[in-house]
């Protein structure tokens, strides 16, 4: 089987990477150089988008939202008008359901089949193959590709038809902003009355309130690092595709909301390139204290 892969950013290059380790025939493209040279010294071939969509069997994107994504694959030179019918189309970007169905319905009647295939876990998940995917998409072509995602994966979930992988994303996404807030809130208490935030971490990480997003992200907080494995910006993207979808369908998002407003607040101070457990610097801002050490 023969692989291209369209964007090695944050996520892409590590996920090229575990590609390779499965044995698997990767071409590889994206605007970076850099990263392209990179990711071939581990073994890959650099490719033109055209050459990715004529010669290899699926073509996967990771890319930062859905106008990339429409620009990649039907733009004027995009990679679909040079594929073959009967091939594949697997888009790993988190974008809008709306918009992987709209690509999809495209494809489809070049006679290519799509997954939407967005992510969950983060570059450090990334580099270690242990990421979530979460899938939408006809059943046969989610069982044939099923293993080229298990190897970037540890995690691989058909959740139903086309835009079922991008709508559960976006659910993911509100919950991970909303307990990064939820920690963030209430270490900002310890912190004030006196208590150090590492012990209360110690002592309710086992319990109910335990969680992986207080795993990842505590220790980052107490740290006062915010190098990021997911941008702020990209979770505004995240959050502002699921208000329109809530919008769409009639489903009330009160909390997302306020918590689009809390990364607005960081982007205008200047954090929107800082991880999302910078949203523990809204609070401490608004607290006057420091959580951290």
């Amino acid at each position: 089987m023969k692989v291209g892969l369209i964007g090695l950013g944050i996520m892409g290059k590590p996920m090229a990477k575990n590609i390779l380790k499965s044995g698997y025939d990767l071409c590889v493209n994206d605007l970076n150089k850099a990263n392209v040279d990179e990711v071939v010294a581990c073994g890959a071939k650099a490719a033109s988008s055209e050459e990715i969509g004529r010669t290899c069997d699926v073509v996967l994107t990771m890319l930062p939202n859905g106008p990339q994504v429409k620009q990649v694959m039907l733009g004027e030179n995009g990679v679909s008008n040079f594929m073959k019918a009967g091939t594949t189309y697997i888009d790993m970007s988190s974008i809008s359901p709306l918009v992987a169905k709209e690509v999809a319905e495209v494809l489809a009647a070049k006679g290519i089949d799509m997954l939407d295939a967005p992510v969950s876990g983060g570059e450090p998940m990334a580099i270690n193959g242990t990421l979530s995917f979460m899938v939408g998409g006809k059943q046969q072509i989610f069982d044939k590709y099923k293993a080229l995602l298990s190897c970037m994966g540890a995690s691989v979930v058909r959740c139903g038809d086309i835009g079922a992988g991008n709508t559960t994303k976006l659910a993911n996404q509100v919950i991970v902003a909303i307990n990064i807030a939820g920690l963030s809130e209430a270490m900002l208490l310890a912190k004030k009355a006196g208590v150090d935030p590492q012990l209360v971490f110690d002592a309710i990480k086992g319990g109910l309130a335990g969680s992986n997003v207080m795993n990842a992200k505590f220790p980052m907080i107490n740290e006062h690092n915010y190098k990021p494995g997911f941008r702020i910006d990209l979770h505004i993207k995240d959050l502002a595709n699921a208000l329109d979808c809530g919008h769409s369908v009639g489903s009330p998002l009160p909390l997302t909301a306020l918590m689009m407003e809390i990364f607005q607040t960081l982007r205008a101070d200047g954090c929107g390139s800082d991880d999302h457990s910078g949203i523990a610097k809204y609070y401490e801002k608004i607290g006057g204290t420091q959580i951290g050490k």
